[in-house]
């Protein structure tokens, strides 16, 4: 049976493609990416158009949840957007990021890739990546969570997973109100390097988190640096190489010479396991992992 998958994103148009994966969980599966250049007007049309179009729809560029523990929290102008879409299944790849990227750093710890332990890790945002956020944690190295820097210009640093807790309990009610667009690059704005808060850059040994996060704020100097991420393009790692990264790790599979998102490779799982995502358990997303053998695509610089 063939799936066709839309990945829908308020990020530039530039990296949009189409795909046909042949044997993907043993399916065919049709990938397509639109970016709307953050356009918000755009992304709800290609929302209505692509209802029932597409068996799995991802959203891109911006979350329909952002997550602290057990703690859910509706991002309002996400659930704006989604009213009209009533037919396909919606996801935003936090399936993805409490599984795989849990696994992803695991598995880099066990297999001695990169020892968290005894590195200096930043994670330029944690309650979007609270999968990730955890078990960095629990590896006992130290940590930084950039979420008030990089998100808020706040020149305040998270140290420890109780103090990412504590900040999303007080802010989250009130940061999943404003446009995303306050809060992460979105658009044409995601080509663009604007260097900020260097001094954490340098002191990590790890950087981990979104790409575009990295990215927008990344230091000239990174020599010697492991970078954990995905939704990376070739021009990507090329501006990593540049900058003297020794590693990056990518937690999505290389589709066509790029790593996708979160939400369009869960969209893809979600459509060949045809199930409501609501009704999906880590385990399920495991079951999958295992059965397409996955692993971290690693590329040495």
């Amino acid at each position: 049976m063939s799936y066709m998958v839309i990945g829908i994103s308020l990020g530039d148009r530039v990296r949009d493609f189409d795909i046909i994966l042949e044997d993907f969980l043993g399916e065919t599966v049709h990938i397509i990416r639109r970016g709307t250049d953050g356009d918000i007007k755009r992304f709800a049309q290609l929302m209505k158009s692509s209802d029932g179009g597409a068996h799995v729809i991802g959203l891109g560029g911006l979350d329909l949840w952002l997550w602290c523990g057990e703690k859910r929290y509706t991002w309002r102008e996400a659930k704006i957007l989604l009213k009209n879409v009533k037919r396909s299944y919606i996801v935003d790849g936090s399936g993805m990021k409490n599984t795989l990227e849990r696994l992803t750093i695991r598995y880099l710890q066990n297999e001695g890739i990169v020892d968290f332990k005894n590195s200096n890790t930043l994670l330029v945002c944690g309650v979007d990546r609270f999968g990730m956020a955890e078990t960095i944690w629990e590896q006992g190295g130290s940590v930084v969570y950039g979420d008030l820097m990089f998100g808020l210009g706040v020149p305040f640093p998270i140290r420890s997973l109780r103090g990412l807790h504590n900040m999303a309990r007080i802010m989250l009610p009130i940061v999943t109100k404003m446009p995303i667009r306050w809060l992460y690059p979105v658009g044409k704005k995601q080509k663009e390097i604007v260097p900020m808060f260097g001094e954490h850059y340098r002191r990590a040994h790890v950087i981990c988190g979104d790409n575009h996060y990295i990215h927008h704020n990344m230091p000239v100097n990174l020599s010697g640096k492991i970078i954990v991420t995905n939704t990376t393009t070739s021009e990507d790692i090329s501006d990593y190489r540049d900058r003297g990264v020794k590693l990056v790790v990518t937690t999505t599979p290389s589709l066509g010479g790029r790593t996708p998102g979160t939400n369009i490779f869960e969209a893809a799982v979600v459509a060949v396991l045809n199930k409501n995502p609501a009704d999906l358990t880590a385990a399920d997303y495991e079951k999958a992992l295992r059965e397409m053998n996955w692993k971290p695509n690693l590329i040495e610089l």
